[in-house]
């Protein structure tokens, strides 16, 4: 029950968080959505299948929501998780991009530049001392151990 619980949190969560990025900035700065390059699919379900894949790891393995509000009552380093550290926002960002592609519109590629500069900085004051103070040496080690943003090209292996 609790982790059908976590699924319905993290559908929630998800999908405003790709109706702000996708849909209601793109129309804020008033951006036209045409599809121009069909093609740009590809990408666009690469970026939401990465993402997608870290939100299930996020209800099934820590009972939580990408939410800061309502994170993971867990550590979470399975999955993708494995390679880097923050692989649904790098997920995301290749969505942004393959949007900005499908689009044919510069604007949002400018937009998940913004997406990547906000994020690092949310990353690098909040998420990760909140994670430290809630995780301790287990988190600690993960950092030794798998990069921020750029991929191992083999899955570490937690010990214990």
């Amino acid at each position: 029950m609790r982790r059908a619980f976590a699924f319905v949190r993290t559908i929630i969560v998800a999908s405003f968080f790709v109706w702000l990025w996708c849909f209601l900035i793109p129309r804020w700065f008033r951006v036209p959505l045409h599809i121009v390059h069909p093609e740009a699919w590809i990408v666009i379900a690469i970026g939401g299948v990465i993402a997608a894949a870290c939100m299930f790891e996020f209800a099934w393995r820590g009972y939580g929501t990408p939410a800061p509000m309502d994170p993971p009552r867990r550590l979470v380093v399975s999955g993708i998780y494995r390679f880097v550290r923050n692989p649904m926002y790098v997920g995301f960002a290749i969505l942004l991009l393959g949007q900005a592609w499908l689009t044919g519109r510069i604007e949002i590629v400018y937009e998940t530049l913004f997406y990547l500069a906000f994020f690092t900085i949310f990353v690098m004051a909040y998420e990760e001392p909140a994670l430290r103070s809630k995780f301790g040496d287990d988190y600690r080690e993960y950092c030794r151990n798998v990069r921020r943003w750029i991929p191992r090209l083999t899955p570490w292996q937690e010990k214990g």
